[in-house]
C-alpha cells in the first residue's frame, strides 16, 4: 500500500509539472493555451496562468485529491504536489521565462 502511495505522489508530481507548464508555458494545438491566457488577462486572472508557482497550487488541488479524500493530507499534497512541480521546472527551465518574477522581488 505504501508503494502504492508513492508511485501515485510521484506521478502527480510529473502531471502537475506537465499540465502547469502547459498552462504557463505552451501554446498548444491551435494555440489553445495561448488563448486562455489572453482571456484570463481579459479577465483579469493573468497571475493564475502566467506565473508557474501561482499555476502549480491551483493544478495540484485535483491531483492532491485523487491521492486521498481526508483532508490532513490533502492539506499537505497541494504544497508538496505544487513544490515538486517547481523543482522540476528550474531543473528543466533552461532560457524559458515560464516563472513570472514580480517586480521588486529578487531572485
Amino acid at each position: 500500500m505504501l508503494a502504492l502511495n508513492f508511485v501515485a505522489v510521484i506521478l502527480s508530481v510529473l502531471a502537475v509539472w506537465r499540465v502547469t507548464h502547459l498552462l504557463v508555458a505552451e501554446e498548444g494545438p491551435w494555440n489553445i493555451f495561448g488563448r486562455l491566457r489572453s482571456a484570463s488577462a481579459r479577465l483579469r486572472l493573468a497571475r493564475l496562468t502566467d506565473c508557474f508557482y501561482c499555476a502549480s497550487i491551483w493544478v495540484a488541488v485535483p491531483f492532491a485529491l485523487l491521492i486521498s479524500r481526508e483532508w490532513r493530507i490533502v492539506a499537505i499534497c497541494i504544497p508538496a504536489l505544487s513544490g515538486g512541480a517547481i523543482v522540476l521546472e528550474r531543473l528543466t527551465a533552461h532560457d524559458e521565462a515560464a516563472v513570472l518574477i514580480e517586480e521588486g522581488e529578487e531572485s
